[in-house]
């Protein structure tokens, strides 16, 4: 596999570092979008987008840049050594679209669940069918990983959404357990938070632009970041197929949770009164049919599978359109 695909080196490769701003900021908001989205990770979009491993090497770069350049006052070289201008333009996307789009997004999923599930489903399959396309040589050995993280994973979409106290310490931690998952290719980060009781209070807090409650959980955000960037990294050095097949795993499990047809065994009442969902368990369409008297909308939740499946299969193809060629001028004599 070439260097740009896996990035196995610790060595963003030159293609990936020429991206454009825009380009970035855009990647970030699709990111935003995804982590809002119980279910949906955002380090799924920064994989299958083609920044995951400069988003890595970046964020690892900030603690030795720090002390290496800021505290001496070497701004210049700081912003260089963490790849400044790619983190502030990702970051900059992802704010904007958490602002933008969590009443949205929040919208859509109680008004057509259904479909907006199915697009996502579809979008986690080809996000399974990219990430695995990178293992360099498969053997019968991945499937332990493999099997790992689906069991791992499985298991993460079935449990219950506790009732943690909203308090300081809670948003921090919160912040710090969330992002953690979010990294991760597969483990969303907004689900963690709804297992653990966080999710609404964290919404409602960016609905209300809460700062004090914000800074907490993105403090909590930066010290789990800080901490789970260099471990995975590092995983991908040693143990670069494994790791692969694990996380394949893991995306491979939480279809479970994005699967459309739910039967809702038990409920709760969130901190705004309303009644949402505790327990569900993912049904054949027929009986959702049949249990819920609704219309299980096959056809249009085939269609938003699909849009999924080919949005994912566009960026990819879109990015190794650039790629090729960039990379062909760089091997080319001068």
């Amino acid at each position: 596999m070439s260097e740009s695909n896996d990035g196995s080196n610790g060595a963003v490769p030159e293609v990936q570092r020429n991206q454009h701003p825009a380009a970035v900021f855009l990647r970030g908001m699709a990111m935003g979008a995804a982590d809002i989205v119980p279910g949906v990770s955002g380090g799924t979009i920064a994989f299958i987008t083609g920044i995951y491993f400069r988003l890595l090497e970046a964020i690892n770069a900030v603690p030795v840049a720090v002390f290496r350049d800021l505290i001496k006052g070497r701004f210049r070289a700081f912003w260089v050594a963490c790849d400044g201008t790619f983190l502030v333009c990702l970051l900059a996307g992802i704010l904007s679209s958490i602002v933008t789009l969590a009443s949205a997004i929040s919208f859509a999923l109680a008004n057509y669940p259904i479909l907006i599930w199915s697009f996502f489903f579809g979008l986690i399959v080809a996000s399974v069918w990219h990430v695995g396309r990178q293992v360099r040589r498969y053997r019968v050995s991945l499937l332990v990983p493999l099997i790992a993280g689906i069991a791992v994973a499985w298991w993460i979409t079935t449990l219950s959404g506790g009732q943690l106290s909203p308090s300081a310490l809670a948003f921090f931690g919160s912040g710090a357990l969330a992002i953690c998952a979010m990294i991760l290719p597969g483990i969303s980060g907004s689900f963690i938070l709804v297992i653990i009781g966080m999710y609404a209070p964290v919404l409602a807090a960016i609905k209300a632009a809460d700062l004090s409650v914000l800074v907490l959980f993105m403090a909590g955000c930066l010290v789990g970041l800080l901490s789970i960037a260099r471990l995975i990294t590092w995983a991908f050095h040693h143990f670069h197929d494994m790791v692969l097949a694990l996380l394949t795993g893991f995306m491979i499990g939480a279809l479970n949770k994005v699967w459309p047809w739910k039967e809702v065994l038990s409920w709760r009442t969130n901190s705004s009164g309303e009644q949402v969902p505790l327990n569900e368990v993912s049904i054949a369409p027929a009986t959702f049919e049949q249990l819920a008297g609704q219309d299980p909308q096959v056809p249009m939740a085939l269609l938003m599978a699909l849009a999924g499946l080919l949005l994912v299969l566009a960026i990819e193809w879109i990015g190794n359109r650039k790629v090729l060629p960039d990379a062909q001028n760089q091997c080319s004599p001068r």
